[in-house]
C-alpha cells in the first residue's frame, strides 16, 4: 500500500508559485513533545538545520518572526536590536494562532495570516538544506537556505545565545 503524499499547505503553494523547489516530509506528531529535536529526529536531520519559527513581539507592538536553528535558544535583545526595538519578548501562546492562522508546532513565516518581519537566523546560510514548518503540525518543508530566506522576506541576524540545553 502506498503512503498517501502529504497535503499542499499554503507554505508548499507559496514556494511552487516562487518556482522553489522543496520537498515535504511528513513524521509523526507527538502532541506532547513538539519540540525542534523532537522534530530533527524524526526527519532524520541534525537539530542546527531544522528551524523553529518563534512569534515575538517588539516594545513597540510590533510582531515579529524569529526563525532559528532547533538547538538553539533565542536572544531576545538580539532580536530586538535587529528589529530596531529596545526590547521583545516570545508572543503568549494564546496569542499565536489568531496572528497567524498557526498552531503550536505548526508556526511558519510563509502564508501566515499577516505577514510579520520575519529574521532568520544567520546561521542558515552555513547548510545546503534546511528544515522548517510547513505550516501543519508532523510536516516538514526542506529546502535551499537561500530559497527560504527569500520566499520568508527574512532579514539576516545573529539571533541565538548558542545551543540550547539539553
Amino acid at each position: 500500500m502506498k503512503t498517501p503524499l502529504p497535503q499542499k499547505t499554503n507554505a508548499a503553494r507559496i514556494l511552487d508559485k516562487l518556482e522553489i523547489s522543496y520537498e515535504l516530509r511528513a513524521y509523526e506528531v507527538d502532541p506532547d513533545d513538539l519540540t525542534a529535536l523532537s522534530v530533527a529526529k524524526k526527519i532524520n536531520l541534525p537539530p542546527e538545520q531544522v528551524f523553529k519559527t518563534l512569534l515575538t513581539q517588539t516594545n513597540t507592538g510590533e510582531h515579529v518572526f524569529a526563525v532559528i536553528p532547533g538547538d538553539s535558544e533565542l536572544d531576545l535583545k538580539k532580536l530586538a536590536h535587529a528589529a530596531g526595538a529596545k526590547k521583545a519578548e516570545l508572543a503568549s501562546l494564546k496569542e499565536v494562532e489568531p496572528l497567524t492562522g498557526y498552531i503550536r508546532g505548526g508556526v511558519t513565516v510563509m502564508g501566515a495570516k499577516k505577514p510579520f518581519p520575519a529574521y532568520a537566523d544567520e546561521t542558515i546560510e552555513l547548510f545546503d538544506i534546511i528544515s522548517v514548518s510547513a505550516g501543519q503540525r508532523g510536516l516538514q518543508i526542506l529546502l535551499a537556505p537561500a530559497d527560504y530566506v527569500r520566499a520568508a522576506e527574512a532579514t539576516l541576524a545573529d539571533l541565538t545565545k548558542g545551543p540550547a540545553p539539553q
